[in-house]
């Protein structure tokens, strides 16, 4: 499948991309990382990993600008993501916990729907992505009758479609299964190849043929 040409921001020499400035994040009186500072540059992933409640979710929604810190900042292209959020959200993919799938629909008009939402034009692409994905002959099925790894490939496909150049997932290798795994972790390095940006999170080892910079939270009481 041929996609657009596109820009993937953050053009100023020397700048990181994403920066995280000296967060806090305090959830039931309880801190769960402070003064975190790090960055992401262009053609870089990032692999967050620590236990269940070490703040990982927390992390991902702050740096997308879901949520705000107890304390510090982050930028993109020397930009608050707070403060500028629609640019920020352009160039921005977040794939979270919540699939965001209508289980009403089938998996053509999910992504038909989506893709009007995001003002994306689609001609015959939809069909071939789905062939791709392994769900042709599953797109006049209801979504509520796909197996929970046909409904994340659902999900997923948006990577496929909207050219962003940030990347941010949580735990998108949950429930696929090895043919799955292999084309996200494709998609990927493609992302990071082509000069884009990935955060993401993984209790499996990422084994992927590109370089990984990791990044680890510890469980506080």
């Amino acid at each position: 499948m041929i996609l657009p040409h596109f820009s993937l921001g953050c053009q100023r020499v020397g700048l990181s991309c994403l920066i995280a400035h000296n967060l806090t994040c305090i959830k039931r009186d309880r801190v769960l990382f402070d003064s975190l500072s790090f960055s992401v540059d262009k053609a870089e992933i990032l692999h967050l990993q620590g236990p269940n409640g070490a703040g990982k979710t927390s992390l991902l929604r702050i740096l997308t600008g879901l949520a705000e810190p107890a304390g510090g900042d982050v930028t993109w292209g020397g930009e608050s993501v707070v403060k500028h959020p629609m640019a920020f959200q352009h160039q921005l993919q977040y794939f979270g916990h919540k699939l965001g799938v209508n289980l009403c629909l089938n998996p053509l008009e999910n992504l038909q729907y989506w893709c009007q939402i995001q003002g994306i034009e689609t001609n015959e692409n939809l069909y071939a992505l789905l062939d791709a994905l392994g769900l042709v002959g599953l797109e006049e099925l209801a979504c509520r009758q796909l197996s929970a790894g046909q409904q994340r490939r659902v999900a997923l496909a948006r990577l496929w479609l909207k050219p962003a150049a940030l990347w941010v997932l949580d735990e998108p290798f949950t429930a696929l299964d090895r043919k799955g795994i292999m084309l996200l972790k494709q998609k990927i390095t493609s992302h990071l190849q082509s000069g884009g940006s990935v955060v993401m999170t993984s209790h499996q080892q990422l084994d992927m043929d590109y370089p990984v910079k990791d990044l680890h939270l510890e469980y506080r009481l």
